[in-house]
């Protein structure tokens, strides 16, 4: 008797929203133990740690050529001129590629360009890894760099796949990963670099490449969250010829001489080429960068602070490795080895993955704003005393460790920054647009701290190196950066939810002006002013053509207007004293704030709510028991999400910011079908709407021999209507088999390893379904 092979396939049809995981396989005949929240944490969980992979070999591809970076005019036969653009080939893909590629995975799946990035990664490490001359490294380290955008790609995932409660660490992690994989992996490549052939390199990058790859092909699920519209081809030609006009000059400025032509001219070229891609993208429908949207405070200041920590986080890069490896006769240098410096810069990798999580608790707890000051302060404080600890390995080891702790409250803030202030539809083109402006930081810093160590350096047997003024004036610059990203976050919006509002009001005649108005009854802080301005939103979205009204205290009306396209509005205020801003706006309930006008400007925001809505409960249709931790999603005529929330412990779900309109709500629970029905709503109340769930149809059953003996090891395979086979089974030593949570209703059972026996099951979603089968040995 032959064993029987092990195979299975998922298949079948499902609907919109489910996912051919929810389709369990199972062995012997228990219940498989572990329940259904612990089986999608663990999957949530292996996406995580896969996207945090995928950065960190992305992460492990830039600093591979670190350790031999002085060696390449040699290995490559060429000036140190030209084997420069070994490292600014893969500069300028990536800051090109990481806008372009978020885009694109909003337009036509994350996945599938997190996927296209690693390709391109692994394509150009071959190519490189096949050649020594400098036209194919140059070449294959550009195709590299294309998979820069496979971080904020992963970010958008995670937004698009997370509940709510575990979105913020793992964001942190995954905005981490590219510290954390420079970290380690530069270790790594100074010992491959001194045991082994440079080339390994690049075979070492691209197995890591097809690695990631294949793990994301097993775990990470495709988002279904698509905007309408199509790529705009001649915005993403606008944007790379801006940012090679800017970036080129930046990292070949110390070679051409800042004041040259050829430098200037790029400047200047670049600066016309912004304009003009600029007034473009505004006119266009569906542009690569939302202008408005990345014009939003706080965006914009995140975008600017993101600017100054990639100017921080390489200054050490460059300068704590060359102080470990100069030798210890010019009287600073510590002598010791490539590997040895990569050890010491470990641990802020090991820093930065450890804070992440608690990042994101001081993100829940304070708003992510917090996070990023006091990483940015942790930052400066690390680069200030590090000016005086650089005279021993140890006092290196504490200064990588503090600094790594601040980068790493840093950069996991940075994403849910930039996620809290954009459309769910642009999340991808908003991260690559943050992580773009890290690169520039570090641009900047590469042509800052270059020049800075060129132009102060001393004669040691015959070589010009840097000074250990030079080194401190270089942390010194970094010092003043993180401050600098300080500043900025300050006046990053702290706005809190309407109930921590109400139970954190200011005292009268105290600054709020980070803190809109949204039904709020006490005073609003005033400066001395002649005039009110502000804008009137629903959320972070303008309201266009809302009304505003200025009342006094004798109910008279003072000023009236009505908000732009932005939602901008503005009073001017004839006299002093107290009055009550009123703003109102269709499908929206009216909010009034109390304000004193005095001689000054006073900023104000009016944030409305919707009064349309939908509510409801999500119940088991068997049971009739409320359904906790339920998604569920609304999509409009097209298609697209709109909103989306999880089912509380009582089943009830509320979507309270949804414009009038006609909808499709859906909701899917673990071990229950899924369910989608039409709802309108209204323009002036909010709608209640339950949905009832179908358990999801489940059968087991026992395989027997004509003796009646059970049989184990059998293989049982779930078929469809068509043939398809979409779960298989096999028997455990008690002859028994199990299928559960399979979403349809007529199915074939077939048992082999003898003759083949079949059998006809209708799946009713309610308990489990019996089927028996007998096997009998094949007749010759």
């Amino acid at each position: 008797m032959s064993q029987p092979q092990t195979a299975a396939r998922t298949a079948g049809r499902v609907a919109a929203g489910d996912r051919p995981s929810a389709v369990a396989e199972h062995g012997g005949g228990g219940d498989g133990g572990g329940g259904e929240r612990a089986a999608e944490r663990g999957r949530g969980g292996a996406m995580v740690a896969v996207l945090a992979f995928s950065g960190i070999v992305v992460a492990v591809m830039q600093t591979l050529l670190v350790p031999i970076i002085a060696e390449l005019p040699r290995l490559l036969s060429t000036s140190p001129a030209n084997a420069t653009w070994v490292m600014t080939s893969t500069l300028l893909a990536g800051a090109v590629a990481t806008p372009i590629m978020g885009r694109l995975g909003d337009l036509f799946g994350k996945r599938r360009m997190l996927l296209t990035s690693l390709a391109l990664m692994v394509a150009g490490s071959l190519v490189a890894a096949l050649s020594s001359e400098l036209v194919p490294v140059v070449a294959g380290r550009a195709l590299q760099g294309f998979a820069m955008g496979a971080i904020p790609l992963g970010i958008s995932i995670m937004r698009d796949e997370l509940p709510p409660q575990r979105l913020g660490s793992a964001m942190g992690l995954m905005s981490s990963s590219i510290g954390i994989g420079g970290a380690l992996g530069l270790p790594g490549a100074a010992l491959v670099a001194q045991h082994a052939d440079w080339h390994a390199l690049f075979y070492t990058s691209a197995g890591l490449g097809v690695l990631s790859m294949l793990l994301t092909v097993l775990v990470v699920p495709e988002s279904g969250s698509r905007p309408g519209g199509r790529f705009d081809i001649l915005g993403a030609l606008g944007l790379t010829a801006g940012l090679i006009s800017l970036l080129l000059p930046v990292t070949k400025g110390d070679q051409w001489g800042w004041g040259s032509p050829r430098t200037l001219g790029f400047f200047a070229g670049a600066a016309v080429i912004f304009v003009l891609w600029a007034l473009m993208e505004l006119r266009v429908d569906s542009p690569l960068v939302d202008l408005r949207t990345t014009a939003r405070r706080q965006v914009l200041l995140t975008n600017l602070a993101s600017v100054m920590i990639g100017v921080a986080f390489y200054a050490m890069s460059v300068v704590l490795p060359q102080v470990m490896e100069l030798p210890t006769g010019t009287g600073y240098g510590l002598g010791t080895s490539l590997v040895v410096a990569g050890l010491a810069m470990a641990p802020m990798g090991v820093a930065m993955m450890l804070v992440s999580p608690l990042s994101a608790r001081l993100s829940a707890a304070r708003g992510p704003k917090t996070s990023l000051m006091l990483g940015l302060v942790i930052i400066a404080t690390g680069y200030g005393a590090g000016i005086f600890l650089m005279g021993a390995l140890w006092q290196i080891l504490i200064t990588v460790t503090v600094i790594g702790i601040g980068i790493g409250f840093a950069y996991s803030a940075l994403p849910a920054l930039i996620i809290a202030a954009v459309p769910v539809t642009e999340t991808g083109a908003a991260n690559g647009l943050n992580a773009l402006a890290r690169s520039v930081g570090t641009s900047v810093s590469s042509a800052v701290v270059g020049m800075v160590l060129a132009r102060m350096t001393t004669s040691f047997g015959g070589t010009e190196l840097p000074t250990m003024n030079g080194f401190r004036a270089t942390f010194l610059i970094a010092t003043a950066a993180s401050l600098g990203g300080l500043a900025m976050t300050f006046f990053l919006p702290a706005r809190k939810r309407a109930a921590a509002a109400s139970a954190q009001q200011p005292a009268a005649g105290r600054p709020d002006a980070d803190q809109p108005a949204a039904g709020r009854s006490e005073t609003v802080a005033v400066r001395p002013h002649s005039g009110v301005a502000g804008r009137v939103l629903s959320g972070d979205r303008p309201i266009e053509g809302a009304a505003v009204t200025l009342i006094d205290a004798q109910g008279r009306q003072v000023a009236h207007t009505v908000g732009d396209a932005g939602g901008r509005y503005t009073l001017d205020v004839p006299e002093t004293g107290r009055f009550l801003l009123v703003g109102s706006a269709t499908g929206h309930r009216p909010e009034a704030a109390p304000l004193t006008v005095g001689a000054g400007p006073i900023e104000l925001d009016l944030v409305l709510t919707c009064a349309a809505g939908l509510h409801g409960t999500v119940r088991d249709a068997a049971a009739g028991t409320p359904l906790p931790d339920a998604t569920v999603v609304v999509t409009d005529a097209g298609g697209e999400v709109v909103a989306s929330a999880a089912s509380g412990d009582g089943g009830g779900f509320e979507l309270p910011e949804l414009p009038p309109g006609g909808y499709t709500l859906a909701a899917r629970a673990a071990r229950h079908r899924p369910s989608a029905v039409p709802v309108t709503v209204p323009a002036d109340t909010g709608t209640r709407h339950d949905l009832a769930l179908e358990p999801a149809g489940a059968v087991t059953g026992t395989v027997r021999g004509n003796d009646g003996r059970t049989l184990d090891d059998i293989r049982v395979s779930l078929m469809d209507r068509t043939g398809n086979v979409i779960a298989v089974s096999y028997t455990g030593r008690d002859g028994a088999y199990a299928f559960k949570d399979v979403a349809g209703a007529e199915y074939t059972l077939v048992a082999s390893g003898y003759a083949p026996v079949t059998a006809p099951v209708t799946l009713t979603g309610h308990g489990l379904d019996s089927v028996d089968l007998k096997l009998s040995h094949q007749r010759s």
